[in-house]
């Protein structure tokens, strides 16, 4: 593996490659009407989550990566992640999951392929200013574990916390 100088960086691409995997079998006996529930008209449900991160591994990851490798501080867009919800509200989880596997794939194997010292490349993020390869390949990780919690969270209180009668009092969701 190369050196690209990037703190974290074999845990991160570790996180990112497993992502997918833990998705999986954490939502293999998911119903469709468990993947849609949203716990309010404000929240999102487990299949926009999934179509957030099909969308946002290009637009928000891989695009920049790619800017970044190619042109010296390229400008970065801001990501609208509210977006991709303004004129859609109805998801397959299914077929989300299966175009967040397939991007996720691809860039990985664009970030295993990144020249030595691609770490310290930059970016000028219209929202942010400067930001690093290596800040974003770390960001990029914690985002992943984020969304495993909120979908995690999402299915605990909607499929088991019902179920659960007295033992309920134990416990606060945050669904």
């Amino acid at each position: 593996m190369a050196d690209l100088r990037i703190p974290n960086f074999e845990s991160c691409l570790r996180t990112l490659e497993r992502t997918p995997d833990i998705l999986r079998d954490l939502l293999e006996m998911a119903t469709a009407e468990q993947l849609d529930w949203r716990p309010n008209p404000e929240r999102w449900s487990i299949s926009m989550v999934l179509a957030h991160l099909a969308e946002v591994e290009v637009k928000g990851f891989r695009e920049r990566f790619e800017k970044m490798r190619h042109s010296d501080s390229p400008a970065l867009a801001g990501y609208d992640q509210w977006e991709l919800f303004r004129d859609r509200t109805t998801f397959n989880g299914q077929v989300e999951m299966a175009r967040f596997a397939e991007h996720r794939t691809i860039t990985l194997a664009m970030l295993r392929g990144m020249p030595e010292s691609a770490g310290a490349r930059t970016g000028q993020h219209e929202e942010f200013g400067l930001i690093t390869v290596a800040q974003l390949v770390n960001e990029f990780a914690f985002h992943d574990l984020g969304h495993i919690r909120q979908i995690m969270e999402l299915y605990r209180s909607h499929v088991f916390y019902p179920e659960m009668g007295v033992y309920q009092g134990y416990y606060k969701i945050h669904p």
